[in-house]
């Protein structure tokens, strides 16, 4: 890193930034985009911010379970993941299911 880079840690999100993952869409037409843009804001935000998030993510009316191309909710696609205990419980919080809805 550059010596006139500050290196930013921790440092508080505004709704603006995290609203910002509501814009994503995916590439592929077929790809549904709420399963992506679940993803690009697991992958993204920290798991309070994602839990943010989803509560943005309800109220413009976008679905927690929906299901990627092999039929999986975004919850099944984590659920085993080393890191990923807050952002299951966050998306559990926000209504997710474990099986397909």
């Amino acid at each position: 890193m550059r010596k006139d880079k500050k290196k930013v840690v921790g440092e508080p999100m505004t709704d603006e930034q995290v609203a910002v993952f509501m814009s994503f869409r995916p590439r592929e037409a077929d790809e549904s985009v709420d399963h992506y843009m679940l993803t690009r804001a697991y992958r993204g935000l920290r798991a309070h911010d994602f839990a943010r998030f989803l509560e943005m993510f309800q109220a413009a009316g976008h679905d927690v379970n929906a299901v990627d191309a092999e039929g999986r909710t975004f919850l099944q696609s984590i659920v085993d993941h080393a890191q990923a205990e807050d952002y299951v419980a966050a998306l559990e919080a926000a209504g997710a299911s474990p099986a397909q809805a």
